[in-house]
């Protein structure tokens, strides 16, 4: 049974040109490229997001640390002071520290090499476009 509104549809199909058609294609591939730059730019600016409150709290433990850090080598310092003179306490506790640091550091710049920036989920969309691009019917 057909209906006005699917012979209308069937006649305005069969009068679309091809260059409409591919106008239109050209439309959608726009519209899909601006989608994917759209979803980029959530997905870096969610990291981020997460990325910036994780850090404030990272300071703040680190600032915590570091007081109670410092008043624990002042207490190791006068706890060593009683056994030696005050300078050798001193310098045994600032070299401790020393070597806490550098391990540290190297353990930290190990860690940030493994960093990816990289929106990997919106590269994957975009090479499986592109694909599709390529062979649209395969």
């Amino acid at each position: 049974m057909t209906t006005p509104y699917s012979q209308d549809h069937s006649d305005q199909v069969e009068q679309t040109s091809i260059g409409e058609l591919i106008g239109n294609i050209s439309d959608d591939l726009s519209q899909l490229f601006r989608q994917e730059v759209e979803l980029a730019k959530a997905e870096i600016k969610q990291e981020a997001a997460k990325a910036g409150k994780a850090a404030g709290m990272l300071g703040g433990a680190g600032f915590a640390g570091y007081l109670a850090l410092l008043l624990l080598s002042f207490a190791a310092v006068y706890g060593l002071d009683a056994v030696m003179p005050a300078g050798w306490a001193a310098l045994i506790v600032a070299a401790i520290w020393g070597i806490i640091g550098a391990v540290l550091y190297t353990n930290g710049k190990k860690r940030l090499k493994t960093v990816d920036p990289m929106p990997r989920r919106t590269v994957d969309t975009i090479k499986e476009d592109a694909q599709w691009l390529k062979n649209p019917t395969g």
